[in-house]
């Protein structure tokens, strides 16, 4: 039994960060840090780790769970998720509406709800009893695909529905699953950053990362939920329109979409000019258009449906935004993680509300594809915020005088050496003290898994830099409290504390230190492993070829670390992090008595009695390894409920296999 006064502070933090969750996206009211938050989580789940028995399915730790799929079951909806038929320009929108009026009684007048119509992946969500049971892919309309354990990861969808608003016995909601601009560019950022082809739009990004085959990489994508229908509503008293379900989903704990009244349609061509001109133009996520419904489910009712599409709704589409204008020179930009993006500077030209001067041509390969020139006339695009794109060059309008754009051969910013492997899309700067890297280098050395220095947040970082007091991550350790106090951001407690987590990182284990000098390549794992093997000087000094016999260390792994070390900067810069105290010693197993030692554990299927992180990590503090793949090195796979794949190989290879209750009195033994 769960100790009463453990029991009631796991509820008070579920309830709390619950209230947390609400507030941030049914609210837009947050009230902590994310910091904050995530201190909340992190207890939540070592009081949950402690005592397994206490977990629910809906609790904030469970969202991420179970085992990477091969492949998405399908799943039939509970009533056909129709498409919407598509009208451009006033004209269109009033023959819609004549066809209404022919279609209703005499004298009956519809009342329209207008919403967003958000430029994401459609998702049904099916509630039973108040539980998130399932979440589909809009698919064919009649049947989609699982996607119910990447669902669970995105924080704005609920995984139990307010009881208190006594939910219907089963529900199945309907809505857009979608990243915001400011997020879509860090996705991209570290897409490029991994090697990996850049995400041509939010909408393909959003409708990738619901469909990642493991929901951990899901939930690092920010997705975001939003209601806006629904398809089943079973077991509770019938609302009557689509207003009042809209204002529902907040009692229900449901983020929906914003939405207005509208009697008339002059007034809603008026809403859709006004949306256009000052909405459009602000909003943090991508609208290609508004919909619009009729309100009243009686009339929708009497409206009815066509093969494909309702006659009560249409979505009224903002036409793409472009203008020609003429390329006068291309620049090339050093990003946050050291790739080199080419932008073009354009004659000035007003596009969708603004005076455009600048146009990514997000990478070389692109500007091949376009055949660009410096000098052609382009025709470039901007819709919403996304920001401005090159469509097409005219070659046919060149007169001679064009220049072809030459990739640069140093970096822009340091001058550093340009690096591009055979793989990798984009061009990229490899100097580790590179200034147009320095401010996400500091972020990622602060973050929660590397030194995990609290309160080095993005505007602290930005004061640190822009007023030259910090040029690179060992500079942190000489800063003082005078100098935290000549910055705008401190006061005298927020100075203290900074001081006290940044005097604090100094003893974390080496793993952490590995992790926060941003090695390209080098996650939490592989770190961890370095560390088990080497001191900060040995792993230093191991050459490429001794690195790439680690059997997690690959060829292109081996190379990255070798590369950083061997850059001249980095070894002054080690050496000042030596003098600050920090820890450069190898790691030992994390227990007294290492049970696990020479071990390697494999988890398939859902865990029940502890969520799989907390698993893997008691796995490591008895001294064993928690490896994402079988192989005949491992010693045991650990089935869970509805083992994927994992289970099938290591019967093929002869690996034991052993239950959750097998492995949990593994870990209970003296």
């Amino acid at each position: 039994m769960v100790p009463n006064k453990i029991q009631a502070e796991i509820e008070r933090l579920r309830r709390d960060i619950r209230g947390h969750d609400r507030r941030y996206y049914l609210e837009d009211n947050p009230v902590i840090s994310d910091t904050e938050y995530d201190q909340l989580l992190r207890r939540l789940k070592e009081l949950e780790s402690q005592h397994p028995e206490a977990i629910t399915p809906d609790s904030p730790t469970q969202r991420v769970g179970g085992a990477a799929v091969s492949d998405f079951s399908p799943a039939r909806h509970g009533a056909p998720m129709l498409s919407l038929d598509n009208v451009y320009g006033e004209s269109e929108l009033r023959d819609w509406h004549a066809r209404l009026a022919k279609l209703l009684p005499a004298g009956e007048k519809p009342v329209f709800i207008i919403e967003p119509k958000i430029d994401g992946l459609s998702c049904a969500l099916t509630y039973e009893d108040g539980m998130l049971t399932r979440a589909a892919t809009r698919g064919d309309g009649e049947t989609g695909e699982d996607v119910t354990a990447n669902a669970r990861a995105i924080r704005s969808i609920a995984l139990s529905l307010e009881p208190s608003a006594r939910p219907p016995k089963r529900l199945e909601i309907r809505g857009e699953v979608f990243i915001t601009f400011s997020d879509f560019e860090k996705v991209n950022e570290l897409e490029q950053e991994a090697g990996r082809e850049a995400f041509v739009n939010p909408r393909n990004c959003a409708a990738g990362s619901l469909r990642q085959k493991d929901p951990a990489v899901t939930a690092r994508r920010r997705l975001k939920f939003l209601a806006h229908s629904f398809g089943v509503w079973e077991g509770a008293a019938p609302i009557a329109s689509e207003s009042e379900f809209l204002r529902s989903c907040a009692a229900l704990g449901l983020p929906a979409v914003a939405h207005w009244k509208r009697n008339d349609i002059d007034d809603v061509i008026r809403l859709y000019n006004e949306f256009k001109d000052q909405n459009l133009p602000k909003l943090a996520f991508p609208v290609d258009g508004l919909v619009i419904k009729v309100d009243s489910y009686a009339q929708q009712k009497r409206l009815g449906l066509t093969a494909k599409s309702p006659r009560w709704a249409v979505a009224f589409k903002y036409p793409a935004q472009q203008a020609s204008t003429t390329v006068e020179s291309v620049l090339f930009s050093v990003g946050r993680t050291g790739t080199i993006t080419p932008v073009a500077k354009v004659k000035p030209v007003f596009c969708a509300g603004v005076t455009i001067s600048s146009v990514t041509l997000h990478n070389f390969q692109e500007i091949e594809r376009l055949g660009l020139k410096i000098g052609d006339h382009v025709l470039i695009e901007r819709a919403g915020e996304v920001i401005p794109k090159v469509v097409k060059a005219a070659a046919e309008l060149r007169t001679g005088s064009e220049k072809a754009v030459i990739p640069p051969r140093t970096c822009p910013s340091c001058k550093g050496p340009v690096i591009k492997d055979d793989e990798f899309v984009a061009l990229r700067c490899d100097n580790p003290l590179c200034p147009a890297q320095l401010k996400r280098r500091l972020l990622h050395f602060a973050s929660r898994p590397a030194l995990d220095i609290q309160g080095l947040g993005e505007a602290a970082v930005d004061q640190f830099v822009d007023s030259g007091r910090v040029g690179d991550v060992a500079d942190l350790y000489g800063l003082n409290k005078e100098d935290l106090l000549k910055l705008e951001l401190f006061a005298d407690k927020k100075a203290e504390n900074l001081l006290s987590q940044i005097s604090d990182s100094r003893r974390r284990p080496l793993e952490r230190l590995i992790l926060g000098l941003g090695i390209r390549h080098i996650g939490e794992k592989t770190a961890q492993t370095l560390a088990a093997l080497y001191d900060l000087d040995g792993l230093a000094a191991a050459s490429q070829q001794e690195l790439t016999r680690i059997g997690e260390v690959g060829p292109v792994v081996a190379a990255s670390i070798a590369s950083f070390f061997r850059f001249p900067g980095t070894r002054p810069l080690i050496e000042r992090l030596r003098r600050a105290g920090l820890n450069f010693a190898r790691s030992a197993p994390r227990a007294a008595q290492a049970r696990f030692e020479g071990r390697t554990f494999v988890f398939t299927g859902e865990l029940t009695g502890m969520t799989r992180e907390a698993a893997e990590e008691k796995v490591k503090d008895l001294g064993g390894k928690a490896a994402s793949s079988v192989s005949a090195k491992t010693s045991f796979v650990v089935a869970g409920i509805k083992p994927g794949s994992k289970l099938r190989k290591a019967r093929e290879l002869g690996v034991k296999v052993i239950s959750e209750n097998e492995f949990l009195e593994l870990i209970k033994r003296p």
